[in-house]
């Protein structure tokens, strides 16, 4: 990127609209009108719509001293297009809002949106609209996520059975401890002068948390064998807050078998070094943005040769609560002790 600076106020907020709006081109036949009007126009064709948003607060969701803005920008998109998905639904539009501080230039700005453009390509969706307004102090990133599904074959969390079988999809905990190296390295670089930080190669979990992918793939495998999942969800607040919302939704319980669980070698290994338990990272790290799904048996003969998805137990009767069965044979209480957004 080049050390040129444009000041905001330079442009105004109309003229920063046009600036990184100029050579929008739709995707889906579904926009009909997006940006630059008082409104957005879609028309979904007989099928029905899918909303979701999410609110990304620096200092809170994320830390600009070792989050490139471009990364920003791409996985401020894969959140809300993941929920979407969550939802056994396709995305189709985005709206996106920044609240802006002095701080940042036109160049930042746009390298921001370089990354929310790359996801819009890479997941087929259109952005159509948002706000731009000024911030006291730091960045605030809004974006609302529109998709679509053949009416009732979206996915909600209240519908597991007793005896259902409990999948996830790719591997998980890598994020969370991708945030426990950045931050180790923010630490040392901070009271360390002159000291460069050192991610030892880990170029795994530091993507992992970086720059996530939404399981779009996933939601294709399922139309492609004709599978509906009975209740599904992201994996953003860890697999056991996640496991628990199904579980309440659906007022059942649920049994997970600790060596079922995906971890992929690279995180394992890492949480090995700081001697945690990577099991941990997994039950309660967050920001996976992996699908936790539960299906009928019947279906498990779809499933069961399929790389990338894991069956980790199944959905027990609600008065067995929900529990994990250790590598040594024990039984505990699943908790949920994902990252809480209002804790102190």
């Amino acid at each position: 990127m080049s050390e040129e600076r444009t000041e905001i106020s330079s442009l105004g907020e109309f003229g920063l609209i046009e600036q990184l709006t100029k050579n929008i081109e739709f995707q889906n036949a579904s926009t009909i009108l997006g940006v630059g009007d008082d409104a957005a126009v879609i028309d979904h064709f007989g099928k029905q719509t899918v909303i979701t948003t999410d609110l990304l607060m620096e200092g809170v969701h994320f830390d600009l001293m070792y989050t490139p803005l471009k990364h920003l920008g791409y996985k401020s998109v894969v959140v809300n297009v993941s929920d979407i998905y969550a939802m056994n639904a396709t995305p189709t539009q985005i709206t996106v809002s920044i609240a802006i501080s002095n701080r940042f230039s036109v160049e930042a700005v746009e390298e921001l949106y370089e990354g929310i453009y790359a996801a819009c390509e890479e997941y087929g969706v259109d952005l159509i609209g948002g706000d731009t307004t000024s911030s006291s102090k730091g960045l605030v990133i809004s974006v609302t996520a529109i998709g679509e599904v053949a009416p009732d074959t979206f996915v909600k969390r209240s519908g597991a059975q007793v005896n259902d079988l409990i999948c996830v999809s790719g591997y998980l905990g890598g994020a969370y401890l991708g945030l426990l190296l950045l931050e180790r390295e923010k630490k040392i670089f901070l009271e360390t002068k002159g000291v460069q930080p050192d991610l030892e190669n880990r170029a795994y979990i530091v993507g992992r948390l970086l720059k996530p992918e939404a399981r779009k793939d996933i939601i294709d495998f399922f139309r492609n064998v004709q599978l509906t999942p009975t209740a599904m969800m992201d994996i953003s607040d860890g697999l056991s807050s996640e496991v628990l919302h199904i579980c309440k939704q659906s007022e059942v319980g649920a049994v997970l078998y600790e060596d079922k669980i995906p971890i992929h070698p690279d995180a394992k290994e890492f949480a090995y070094k700081l001697e945690i338990d990577p099991t941990a990272c997994a039950l309660s790290g967050g920001e996976d943005y992996e699908l936790v799904f539960t299906i009928s048996q019947n279906d498990y003969e779809k499933v069961k040769e399929v790389n990338g998805i894991s069956v980790i137990g199944y959905i027990a009767d609600a008065k067995e609560g929900a529990t994990i069965i250790t590598r040594g044979g024990n039984k505990h209480q699943l908790v949920a002790q994902g990252w809480n957004a209002f804790s102190k």
